[in-house]
């Protein structure tokens, strides 16, 4: 059984891209964080990719992705009506929502999509939330339009000052957190460099932050070993310990060097996908 694409949107042109995928049993228990572990042909890798939304009246689910490598590029040229091979989940813990006052959540790049799902459990969990999105230019914001509808308060920085406060999203969360008083918890999702220097700014507010862990998985199941992580001094896996952890006891440095591990072999693959006939499909 394949799982079909309902609705594909290019959020971006040539870069980022939104699906909705029929996937009824998946969405019945998907809750905010959780992630999915998808494949695109009988020969694909698996990848990792954190759940937009999610309809359990409709069954379906919600991914965002960014052509990065050979499998989002593969991703890039199923069209609406098309079909996923498998797609697993929910994987992973979700984020733990309670009510609690005042939650400001901060995203960046594609990790605005994944912020969304969690911004929405917050403000239906009876919080007030203060959402912060954040883009090199206007051109590359996501969920403007999502966000604003469940969330009152939505503020934009730019690096170029196309809308918001020309700056970064620190630089607005900072300003929340000295003229806020009851902020509980601080959410980011992100680019690694960006979730760093959100916990950089609020650890000396002692603020709650928490962040979501894109590391490299292979089965998403706790398995393989290769999503591991450093939190608090002590290894575990994003896959089935997170993918959410406590920003402040996070090892970034690590984080960032297994990141990079596979970037050569990524490279490769992706010209060798570059060169191959696709005349008679997949």
């Amino acid at each position: 059984m394949g799982y079909k694409i309902l609705r594909k949107e290019e959020l971006i042109p040539g870069q980022t891209t939104m699906m909705v995928i029929d996937a009824p049993q998946i969405a019945q228990k998907a809750k905010p964080g959780n992630f999915v572990m998808l494949r695109v042909g009988r020969h694909g890798e698996r990848i990792p990719l954190t759940i937009a939304d999610c309809d359990k009246e409709n069954g379906t689910i919600t991914i965002v992705y960014l052509v990065v490598g050979k499998t989002t590029a593969a991703m890039d040229e199923l069209k609406e009506g098309g079909e996923f091979k498998d797609v697993c989940g929910p994987l992973g813990k979700p984020t733990h929502i309670e009510k609690s006052g005042t939650v400001v959540c901060v995203g960046g790049g594609t990790g605005i999509a994944a912020m969304h799902h969690i911004a929405k459990g917050h403000v239906e969990a009876g919080n007030r939330v203060i959402a912060i999105i954040g883009a090199r230019s206007k051109n590359l914001l996501l969920f403007c339009s999502e966000l604003s509808s469940f969330c009152p308060e939505v503020r934009i920085a730019t690096d170029d000052g196309s809308e918001g406060h020309k700056g970064f999203v620190t630089e607005v969360l900072k300003d929340i957190l000295e003229t806020e008083d009851d902020v509980s918890e601080v959410v980011a999702i992100g680019p690694v460099p960006m979730m760093e220097a959100v916990c950089r700014v609020t650890k000396p507010f002692g603020t709650k932050t928490t962040v979501s862990l894109n590391s490299i998985m292979v089965d998403g199941i706790g398995m393989c070993g290769a999503c591991r992580c450093t939190v608090g001094g002590k290894t575990l896996f994003a896959c089935v310990d997170g993918p959410e952890f406590d920003g402040h006891k996070v090892d970034f440095a690590e984080l960032k060097t297994r990141l990079w591990q596979f970037k050569q072999q990524e490279e490769e693959s992706m010209e060798l996908f570059s060169k191959e006939c696709r005349c008679n499909g997949r």
